[in-house]
Order: C-alpha cells, then structure tokens, then sequence
C-alpha cells in the first residue's frame, strides 16, 4: 500500500515551479463529495503556490481522457494549460464494472501523458469502500488532493527545465 510518510513529496521543495503555472483540474460528478474534497485539496496547494487554475466537470471519471484531451485541442498555444489533474474516486460494486472503468481511466490517463507534451496527474482514487475513500483525502493515508497538486507542479517544473536544455 501506497504510504506517504515514505515519501518527499509534499515536505521535499526541491523541483516545485514557484511562478506562472496554469494548471486545469478536471473533476467528475459522480461520488459528488469525494470529488470536491480532492478538488479543495488540490486547489490548497495549488494556491499556496499562486498557480492559474481552473475546473472542468465532466460526470464520470470515464469522461476525464476526453475532456482533458479536448481542452488542450482547443486551447490557443499561448493559453495552453501546463498540466491537468484528473479528480474523482471510482468506488468497487458488486458487479465487474469498477474494473472497467478503473482499467480505462489510468489507460486514458497514460496515453495521455505519452501524447500531450503536458502532464496529465492521476488524482483518482480507486477504492473499495468508502471508508478507504476518507482515509485519503485527509485521513491517514494522506490527502490525495494534495498530493496530485504537487506531483503537478514538480512535472510542470521538470519539463520546464527539459526545455530549456534543448
């Protein structure tokens, strides 16, 4: 299991982008609470850093490649975002159809990062229970709100620097 407390992620600021990060969230309505928990968590950091954001709503998590994909399409090369994040929580039923939709979300969110010169940040949380859920967006494991926010503007910095080398 994923534990931050092994991590730097969030107490190690070496490589965070410091100024003029546009970042775009893109946040599903279904499982509404958990969501906008990520999205505020997210969007915490993301302030403390003075990073140009906004969000997009799309109603599953399915929807996220898609939407993703169509603002950076449509963005003018001088207003594209520096990085997406994608938010929701897939929660498991009882049938096979978590399995789905977990396998085509972090499919979508893959290919995405190996077309788009951007980061796209898997901020999803794939869990099952609800429980598990709560435990992630502050609880003991952490908030992944948080935590996608950062590995968003380590990226942006990173593929900053990239370019500058070339």
């Amino acid at each position: 299991m994923a534990d931050i407390a092994k991590s730097k992620l969030l107490t190690d600021n070496t490589g965070i982008l410091k100024e003029d990060a546009c970042v775009v969230l893109v946040k599903t309505e279904w499982n509404a609470a958990l969501a906008d928990e990520l999205e505020a968590g997210a969007l915490r950091i993301l302030d403390q850093y003075k990073a140009n954001t906004r969000t997009i709503i799309v109603p599953g998590a399915i929807e996220i490649p898609f939407a993703i994909n169509a603002c950076w399409s449509r963005s003018s090369k001088k207003n594209r975002p520096d990085a997406f994040i994608a938010l929701g929580a897939v929660v498991r039923g009882d049938t096979p159809h978590f399995d789905y939709v977990c396998r085509i979300i972090a499919d979508g969110i893959l290919r995405l990062n190996l077309q788009l010169p951007v980061p796209s940040i898997f901020g999803v949380l794939t869990v099952d229970n609800e429980e598990q859920a709560k435990e992630r967006i502050g609880g003991k494991h952490g908030h992944k709100g948080e935590e996608a926010a950062m590995a968003a503007l380590k990226m942006i910095a990173m593929n900053r620097s990239l370019r500058k080398k070339k």
